[in-house]
């Protein structure tokens, strides 16, 4: 009989821990591979709605994370919220939008005090930019209003197509796919596409979910990306997507260790969900 062959998985501390690889385990990876190259273009469009109703138990209050309360609001967290946290974009806006109620306020604002406003959110300078440039661009063609049409929005200045669908299915009720960092490396990792390219990856994951369902799955999939299936250690082994995922086995497999990766305020029903 071989040997069992030693492999390094990272720990909970990031040094290496070791887990032995059987011929057994070797087999089950193997049949896994096996089973999700063979698989045809309808299995793949069932194995991803399966996957967002598994998504919809997981996280039924997914929602937009950045606070807002007009469709201008939220295209201006938006905007601040690149190469920033929804986090620090939250604890900025209260006081900006306090500040600059309307199109024309961000239009004939004072450039050094914008900045400082939005200084935390980091870039600030080239955000000041796309915000005086949207409150010109609306008053001069959309009398102050936001337009309600992904064609319209991305003429904005700082709206481009990832923006525009936040604001088109958070603030317009208009279905969009949000392909941000998250939603990308997910879909990826689970072989719905294997496209780098955001638009091309929102056009082949649209082929295979319904449309009605865009918005909610653009946010089910970036929680599940921030709470569960981890960059860089996914917590595979208390994902309820397990059984879906053709990289099942790039994090922990072990329950217990996989639990302790589980983050946010949704940890306990996931893990109650997971049998945990």
């Amino acid at each position: 009989m071989p040997e069992p062959r030693l492999s390094a998985a990272p720990g909970s501390d990031g040094a290496a821990s070791k887990t032995v690889e059987t011929p057994r385990r070797r087999n089950a990876s193997a049949v896994r591979a096996a089973k999700f190259a063979a698989e045809t273009r309808l299995s793949l469009v069932r194995r991803a709605r399966r996957m967002n109703r598994t998504l919809t138990l997981a996280f039924p209050d997914a929602h937009c994370e950045l606070d807002f309360t007009t469709p201008l609001e939220l295209a201006v967290a938006t905007i601040l919220s690149a190469q920033c946290t929804d986090v620090r974009v939250n604890l900025t806006t209260p006081a900006l939008f306090a500040r600059y109620r309307d199109a024309r306020a961000y239009a004939e604002a004072d450039r050094t005090e914008l900045e400082e406003y939005i200084r935390p959110t980091g870039f600030y300078r080239n955000k000041t930019n796309s915000l005086i440039g949207l409150g010109q661009a609306l008053l001069e063609r959309y009398d102050g209003e936001l337009p309600g049409s992904l064609e319209e929005l991305v003429t904005l200045p700082g709206i481009g197509r990832k923006t525009a669908n936040v604001i088109l299915g958070n603030a317009f009720d208009v279905p969009g796919i949000t392909v941000d960092t998250h939603f990308g490396r997910l879909v990826r990792r689970w072989g719905w596409t294997t496209e780098e390219d955001p638009v091309k990856v929102e056009h082949a994951v649209g082929e295979l979910i319904e449309r009605k369902d865009w918005t909610m799955l653009s946010h089910r999939v970036i929680f599940h990306g921030r709470r569960v299936c981890h960059a860089r250690k996914p917590a595979c082994g208390a994902c309820l997507l397990a059984k879906d995922c053709p990289s099942f086995g790039e994090g922990p497999t072990d329950p217990a260790a996989a639990a302790a990766l589980i983050k946010g305020p949704e940890a306990e029903h996931l893990l109650e969900l997971a049998g945990r």
